[in-house]
């Protein structure tokens, strides 16, 4: 009796344990597809950061600087995913940055209006100012109508020296609004707090450059030792004692040049007086033999 009791409860024991397995099972059946959507639904498009903005120098790329809240960023969210879709036929990388997440990548490229799309080919940039319509990127490309477009050179160029400042200035602009968000937004202070705090920073910060510009100068540009500088003063007193009396000297030799100069013309001066006295005298004796003959004189 007891073994005809205990065998259906067995029975049924493991029939519930078989449901409770199978249930399992397929659970994990139903959740494996719902895993395997996202992977196969994953977005074809790069994002790119500053560790990773270089690999846009070799090979062809397209990118697109975009921020979440611009509306028209948005607008041209899909058309981009299916142009990055197309990549590997067009044999192009597409890539995006978010400006706000990237503010250093998007004043290496000087980024002023929402949505900039930027065409890349072996490092060579060029702005492209279509739409954003899947058409128009995959003609743009097909076509090479890139090659109509003047590329970035100069300071303008990504990598120069000027935009690689550029991006450091945009990076700390945006460090500074992420932590003014924080004082606000987080912490609940008042903004005119959060503008004292920065105001104080910045004094502060400027002194200690100004200590560390004062200690470099001071390192690199060692005083003169007393001695040297004393013979250092020696020599410029006697270099000037030197051109004083070259200046005296100068101006005595100038005064005699002057005297004898003077000296000449008065000497000149006797001379032609007496000379024009010797042409008077024939004058006068010749009329004094007119006279005394009664000859007039004219």
């Amino acid at each position: 009796m007891a073994g005809g009791r205990w065998g259906p409860l067995l029975l049924r024991a493991l029939l519930a344990a078989g449901v409770v397995v199978a249930a399992a099972a397929a659970e994990e059946e139903e959740a494996a597809p719902q895993h395997a959507v996202p992977s196969a639904e994953q977005s074809m498009v790069l994002p790119m950061t500053a560790a990773n903005w270089t690999l846009v120098m070799e090979g062809e790329w397209m990118l697109k600087f975009y921020a979440p809240w611009c509306p028209s960023c948005q607008q041209t969210d899909s058309e981009w995913e299916t142009f990055a879709k197309n990549g590997e036929l067009l044999h192009i990388s597409v890539g995006k940055v978010d400006v706000i997440q990237e503010p250093g990548l998007s004043g290496r490229f000087f980024v002023t209006t929402l949505p900039t799309f930027f065409h890349a080919k072996d490092g060579i940039f060029r702005r492209y100012r279509g739409s954003g319509i899947y058409e128009e990127l995959q003609n743009y490309i097909l076509e090479k109508k890139w090659q109509s477009v003047e590329p970035l050179t100069g300071w303008k160029y990504p990598a120069s020296l000027t935009m690689s400042g550029m991006a450091g200035l945009f990076s700390i602009s945006g460090k500074i609004w992420h932590l003014h968000n924080y004082f606000t937004v987080t912490l609940g202070m008042p903004a005119w707090c959060s503008y004292v705090i920065f105001v104080i920073a910045t004094l502060i910060f400027g002194l200690l450059m100004g200590l560390v510009l004062v200690l470099i100068s001071d390192c690199f540009y060692l005083p003169f030792p007393r001695h040297e500088s004393e013979h250092s003063e020696q020599s410029r007193k006697s270099e000037e004692a030197h051109r004083a009396e070259q200046l005296l000297d100068a101006e005595d030799e100038k005064d005699d040049s002057n005297e004898e100069e003077n000296k000449d013309s008065l000497v000149d001066d006797e001379e032609e007086k007496e000379d024009f006295g010797d042409e008077d005298e024939p004058e006068e004796d010749e009329e004094e033999d007119n006279l005394a003959a009664g000859v007039p004189w004219p």
